[in-house]
């Protein structure tokens, strides 16, 4: 099945409400309110510098839009890294969607030539997201408590993949 990313549109609110569902928030600390989600939608049309980072939908070639994915800096351990994140929705699972998704969005985030590291964080009690990291070519380095939600640490395996090996590290600010 091919797919394709295109970039976060005013018409991807109803996706979004659709990831929001208790199973697709099962290891991200639940679903979050109807004022949640708008905010967050928002910012994902807000973001638009592909630099800083970028949300996508997961589009297959029929059209229908499978899930999200996206990439975004942020400090990590004293430097200024990527870190990816996606979900599938339930409908579309088990088809190797997530990995081809994360393929397309390392290339994304590798055509920026401006940060070493691309992350996941995925709970150490996710194993299909587990699998993705591994399948996508990441390395992992360990168990780690990581926040989210904000305001709670959750149990998660730090992925990392390297996007340019001759770029030294930037120091966060």
């Amino acid at each position: 099945m091919l797919l394709r990313l295109e970039r976060w549109s005013d018409g991807d609110l109803d996706l979004l409400r659709q990831k929001n569902a208790p199973e697709m928030r099962e290891h991200l600390g639940g679903p979050e309110t109807e004022e949640a989600v708008l905010k967050r939608h928002r910012r994902y049309l807000e973001d638009g510098d592909p630099q800083v980072g970028l949300m996508f939908a997961i589009v297959l070639d029929t059209g229908e839009r499978a899930g999200t994915i996206g990439y975004w800096e942020r400090p990590w351990r004293d430097e200024l890294v990527y870190e990816t994140g996606w979900g599938v929705l339930p409908a579309y699972q088990g088809r190797g969607l997530a990995s081809a998704a994360a393929q397309a969005v390392i290339e994304v985030a590798r055509e920026q030539r401006r940060l070493r590291y691309l992350h996941a964080f995925p709970s150490v009690d996710h194993p299909a997201s587990n699998a993705v990291c591994k399948k996508a070519g990441f390395t992992l380095l360990g168990e780690t408590d990581f926040e989210y939600p904000p305001g709670t640490l959750m149990r998660s395996n730090d992925w990392r993949l390297e996007l340019h090996p001759t770029f030294g590290a930037r120091k966060a600010t």
